[in-house]
């Protein structure tokens, strides 16, 4: 295994870095406070081409490998969540499917306009009945002549306000359970589609989440995405695509938290002296360094086994799960070593905190991960 990076790769992640700094991390307040990222910032993430790290170059996109795009995803999760949700959701789930699954005629169709972030993409899973047994999805997709009709509703959709194109799930033969799910691909004018009202979040701020309502939606045969029947099992494969990135972006700020904990237990002072002297504050620091290693060296691995179109639906869970831990245990003690600055609002350490929490609940609670890595483990062992 190389993880070692192209010196392409590597300017690109000093670009993002600057960017970061410059551009982003200087809004990341009214990010907060407005829950809503600037039109001008998102502007300038379509000019680094942010918005096409998933799609081939012969779409408009980077085409980044997926080591490559989680070293760009590990910069983006430097700042404020909120905003590389944004961006995650859109190269993740929100087009990879149609990237892997996609007819020519649909990555013509969609790829372009979505590398240019002129069209952002969404995934619709999740309903009020089908949250973690997403095979027990109740919208249904019925045959009409050349098209489709769907009924039903999805729930927590990211970016659903925002974006034009999303790959939505319907059973077409509900009697054959998870067998009888189909992929779509939507677009927002297509009638019959509704976005429902934008949900108040503890964190993520800036990043939007609404429900979806399908009533009589109208979706043209030729947009099924892959084939019908197939669309749980591809499910999967988006997802377990997805969490690498997610995974690369917890990474990202668990970085950013350690840098911050170390740079103020030494500027800190307690009863004559930083509070870096104090033990304690040595092995919070320890274990936090120690645990992000290890989540970075499991990343990559994840990373370039899927590059080599290795299977990794039970190492992507593996990597979804303690990814998801590891930000939650830095963050923690992240807090703890900043004491009361920690917990007040304006400074970043409680906002990544709270950003922190969802990470062990969407794209797959940690307990499915779980769930997941057990039953490939049997497979495995049969």
């Amino acid at each position: 295994m190389d993880f070692n990076l192209s010196p392409e790769i590597i300017q690109m992640k000093a670009m993002v870095r600057d960017f970061i700094r410059e551009q982003v991390e200087p809004l990341a307040s009214t990010i907060e406070s407005e829950d809503r990222v600037p039109e001008s910032l998102l502007q300038q993430s379509r000019e680094l081409g942010l918005f096409g790290l998933s799609i081939p170059e012969a779409y408009g996109g980077l085409g980044l490998s997926m080591v490559d795009k989680c070293a760009v995803f590990e910069e983006l999760g430097q700042t404020i969540n909120g905003y590389t949700t944004i961006l995650g959701a859109h190269n993740g789930i929100g087009s990879v499917g149609i990237v892997a699954f996609g007819t020519d005629e649909q990555k013509t169709r969609y790829l372009p306009k979505m590398a240019r972030g002129e069209w952002i993409g969404a995934f619709a899973l999740t309903e009020p009945e089908a949250g973690s047994n997403a095979a027990a999805l109740k919208s249904r997709a019925v045959r009409r002549g050349d098209r489709y009709v769907i009924n039903g509703q999805k729930i927590y959709t990211t970016n659903a306000p925002e974006a034009q194109v999303f790959t939505v799930m319907a059973a077409t033969d509900p009697e054959r359970g998870p067998k009888g799910i189909t992929a779509f691909i939507v677009e927002k004018s297509f009638p019959g589609f509704r976005v429902g009202t934008v949900e108040k979040k503890m964190g993520l701020h800036g990043s939007h989440t609404a429900a979806l309502f399908f009533e009589d939606l109208e979706v043209p045969q030729e947009n099924v995405l892959g084939r019908e029947g197939e669309g749980y099992v591809n499910a999967l494969k988006i997802l377990a695509n997805g969490r690498a990135g997610l995974a690369a972006r917890s990474l990202g700020s668990c970085q950013y938290l350690l840098d911050r904990s170390l740079r103020y237990a030494q500027e800190r002072h307690q009863f004559g002296k930083p509070i870096f002297e104090q033990q304690i504050i040595q092995h919070y620091l320890a274990d936090m360094a120690t645990e992000i290693e290890a989540l970075r060296a499991l990343t990559y691995r994840v990373a370039w086994l899927a590059d080599q179109g290795a299977n990794v639906v039970k190492e992507a869970a593996m990597l979804k799960l303690y990814g998801s831990e590891v930000y939650n245990r830095v963050a923690d003690k992240a807090v703890q070593i900043h004491g009361g600055m920690g917990y007040i609002a304006d400074f970043p350490i409680e906002r990544f905190y709270r950003d922190a929490r969802i990470t062990r609940i969407y794209e797959g609670t940690s307990e499915i991960q779980k769930n997941i890595i057990a039953a490939q483990l049997k497979k495995e062992a049969d």
